[in-house]
């Protein structure tokens, strides 16, 4: 009887549980509506809550985060449209709860065999992202809440905010909430929106430039679940010249005799229809941006179609306007966007991938709205088109050209394909290079006509050739080694970032913003144009009724006009050749530029260190008065130590700093040093400082002010010399060579300091405060360079 009775209480029980649980369903229901789509949700505007349908379990699908409505900060780099992390996630059941975990993609076993597969995923670490509670059931449907799960900063703002030193904020739930109405779902996505507001305490400088309260910044943070493509894309392999982005992770079910590590490229699916013909991968531009940029990164964005037509290609690649009912959101859709900020900025091509194969789902591409104006300023500053209208068209002509170029890079970064910082030395083989504006002389006026390339390059085709073109079955590995040997055998080069964004690197072919083939003569036919536009800087500059004040901005970009090819020439001191050889596919010995180009270069750096290079022309300096009434300095104005006038000296200074930091980092004086060493006909340490002081502390007395900039260079020569030599990253070898210099140096400074003490007796306090081990580095702060980088942004 007692077992009946027990039964029939147990019965009751499971009965109310039913009962509540189908009355929260009900009840959930009634207050909300349903959205149909990739995950069913039910909504509830009133509220401002969203419940999620869940009803499968272990299927995985990609999860990723981006920013709709972004800070406008170029250095904070939390822009509308950026777009995170993709992850491979999926619910799991344990009890009343659900959990959203994040699985493992860096370790795995490529097998069938379950068990294999069991073993690494048991072996490393998974990653919960949230545990829900079931609100409701219905048969196998569940209802979480994905209210507070959707509040928290899963995009990593308040950590951006942090590594950049704007303050520590974090999520004010009080002042946030979905976004309902802009939360969506679509066949292959499920889009959901909040509202965020950051609480924070000692905002930074870039912070309280573009928010109106800098406690409080709001933004919107968007999360999409996405499905996972179907099984019928093949991955490609990454090949090191392939000049596509790489996806490595371990594979464990590898034969013990192969390597563990596994790499293949990113790269967008080739499809056919049932007839056979090629199904494009279509790019669409916001409509957003205004004419005439619009066309321009309308064209910019076609000429990719040259490069697969070339492959075999032809119709697998097309761009259109993206039609009116269309929603950038949906992932169906490869979207180019323009986005505002407060100041130029780098602009971004960014996709969501899936993180097994390295398929991309879906392009996004985020250009930044104030390049134009950028090249337009760099174009009134060379050539003075403020108010000459012929002038003036064809500095927007050089304008457009940019973001034509723009448009196409950008979008080759969502092709999968990364950057080339060789192809200037190729004549400008591609389109992922950082271009420079190529800008002439002839009979001594300044032409922007060939400013910027335009098409897609030799290289690019290369590129979309190995991602791309269709082979044989079994013939793709050997098809696709012959296309890196071919791309070499016609002379095309690739380095990326790793081995050209370095201020120390010694890649002699890879450079940012440069030109030309010999970086040392380009240095030399750069400071000419310079030298010109500087003698026709004036009035033509500055549009009417704008203040003369304002020509100091303008004189920015040109007095700076060589700046990045002097990175590009330093490279060559101590540098090497170089290139990302495979066995079987191609070989080159690393070996050290010649002793001629070294010493070419040597002397066009030390030419940027003169005082007929950095000193302004008189016409300049009585031209430009201090900041007009209601007219301010700002992050692209020279630095100044004369209050608000314009400070030539600290102009020399910046320029001249620029020189030394790179001629002197340590890591090029150690291959200065190991060079030297292999092959006694090489430059060496010594001789490239020998140089220096001659051209320096060592060179004849100038004038006038000439005499002040020759000062400060001087005493920035001495003062990066011992800051050198007391960098505790430079090598032992590097700091015992140094040191014996220095003090040499010192000696001659006992001499020289008797015979003019203004020039020389402060440089010899420096080097006897070294020698006593009392230097301090920032024993005067240094003038910060105005920002050059992103050239056209």
């Amino acid at each position: 009887m007692r077992r009946v009775l027990q039964s029939i209480f147990i019965a009751l029980v499971c009965l109310a549980c039913v009962s509540v649980n189908a009355a929260s369903w009900s009840e959930i229901r009634n207050q909300s509506s349903r959205v149909n789509g990739f995950v069913p949700y039910q909504v509830s505007n009133s509220q401002g809550k969203i419940w999620l349908e869940v009803s499968e379990f272990e299927q995985p699908f990609i999860m990723f985060t981006g920013l709709p409505y972004g800070i406008g900060s170029n250095d904070i780099g939390l822009d509308r449209g950026q777009m995170g992390q993709s992850r491979l996630v999926q619910f799991e059941k344990y009890g009343d709860k659900i959990f959203l975990k994040q699985l493992n993609t860096r370790y795995r076993a490529d097998t069938d065999n379950q068990a294999e597969r069991s073993s690494v995923e048991q072996a490393f670490a998974s990653s919960v992202l949230y545990g829900f509670k079931v609100e409701a059931r219905s048969g196998k449907r569940h209802l979480i809440d994905m209210t507070p799960f959707l509040l928290q900063d899963l995009h990593g703002v308040g950590q951006r905010l942090q590594a950049t030193n704007q303050g520590s904020y974090g999520v004010d739930t009080s002042r946030s909430a979905l976004v309902t109405q802009d939360s969506k779902n679509f066949p292959r996505n499920t889009v959901f929106e909040a509202i965020l507001t950051f609480k924070g305490s000692n905002p930074g400088e870039y912070v309280r430039q573009v928010t109106p309260s800098p406690d409080a910044i709001t933004v919107q943070q968007q999360v999409q679940f996405v499905a996972l493509p179907d099984d019928g894309y093949q991955p490609r392999q990454f090949h090191p010249k392939s000049g596509f982005f790489e996806l490595t992770y371990a594979d464990y079910a590898t034969p013990i005799t192969e390597s563990l590590e596994k790499k293949l490229i990113y790269r967008h699916r080739i499809t056919r229809d049932k007839d056979g013909n090629i199904e494009p991968i279509t790019y669409y531009l916001d409509p957003g941006a205004p004419e005439p940029v619009r066309t321009a990164l309308l064209d910019g964005a076609k000429w990719w179609g040259d490069a697969f037509a070339a492959a075999g290609l032809e119709g697998a690649y097309e761009v259109k306007m993206l039609p009116e009912d269309a929603d950038p959101l949906d992932v169906r859709y490869n979207v180019i966007q323009w986005v505002h900020r407060a100041t130029r900025g780098w602009s971004y091509g960014m996709v969501m991938a899936d993180p097994r194969t390295g398929e991309i789902l879906k392009g996004h591409v985020t250009l930044g709205s104030l390049r134009v104006r950028q090249d337009l300023l760099i174009a009134n500053a060379l050539t003075g088109s403020a108010t000459n209208g012929e002038k003036q068209q064809k500095a927007l002509d050089m304008a457009l050209a940019r973001i034509r170029q723009l448009s196409a890079h950008e979008v080759g970064h969502t092709l999968g394909i990364a950057h080339n910082f060789s192809a200037s030395v190729n004549n400008r083989a591609s389109v992922m290079d950082y271009p420079h504006p190529l800008v002439t002389l002839n009979n001594g006026d300044i032409s922007l006509a060939n400013a910027y390339a335009e098409g897609i390059g030799r290289w690019d085709i290369e590129t979309v050739r190995y991602g791309y073109a269709e082979f044989e079955e079994g013939k793709e590995e050997e098809a696709l080694r012959q296309i890196v040997r071919d791309a070499s055998s016609k002379g095309l080069f690739f380095i990326s970032d790793a081995d050209a964004r370095p201020q120390g690197g010694s890649q002699a072919e890879a450079h940012l913003w440069d030109n030309g083939a010999d970086p040392a003569q380009e240095l030399s036919r750069v400071l000419q144009v310079r030298q010109q536009a500087l003698q026709n800087f004036g009035h033509a500059n500055l549009k009417d009724g704008q203040p003369y004040s304002e020509l100091a901005e303008t004189l920015v970009p040109l007095y700076l006009f060589h700046r990045y090819q002097v990175e590009a020439a330093v490279k060559l001191l101590g540098g090497v050749h170089f290139e990302y050889s495979v066995k079987g596919d191609s070989y080159k010995p690393v070996r050290p530029v010649s002793k001629e180009q070294q010493d070419a270069a040597l002397e066009m750096l030390l030419s940027t260190l003169t005082v007929e290079q950095l000193q302004l022309p008189d016409h300049i300096l009585s031209m430009i008065p201090p900041k007009a009434y209601g007219y301010y300095k700002n992050r692209e104005s020279f630095p100044s130590q004369t209050g608000s006038s314009l400070d030539p000296v600290a102009m020399a200074d910046v320029a001249a700093q620029h020189t030394l930091k790179l001629m002197l980092n340590p890591e090029r004086l150690a291959r200065l040093l190991q060079q030297k060493a292999q092959a006694t006909e090489q430059l060496g340490l010594e001789e490239m400082l020998s140089e220096l002081l001659v051209a320096t502390l060592r060179s004849n007395e100038s004038q006038g002010l000439g005499a002040l900039i020759q000062q400060r260079v001087d005493y920035l020569t001495v003062k990066h010399i011992l800051m050198a030599a007391s960098n505790p990253k430079a090598s032992p070898e590097v700091r015992a060579h140094l040191h014996n210099e220095i003090g040499k140096l010192g000696a001659w400074l006992v001499t020289q300091a008797k015979r003019n003490p203004v020039r020389y007796l402060w440089l010899k306090s420096l080097v006897d405060k070294y020698q006593a081990g009392d230097f301090e580095v920032d024993y005067v702060k240094p003038l910060e360079i105005p920002p050059g980088s992103p050239i056209g942004q």
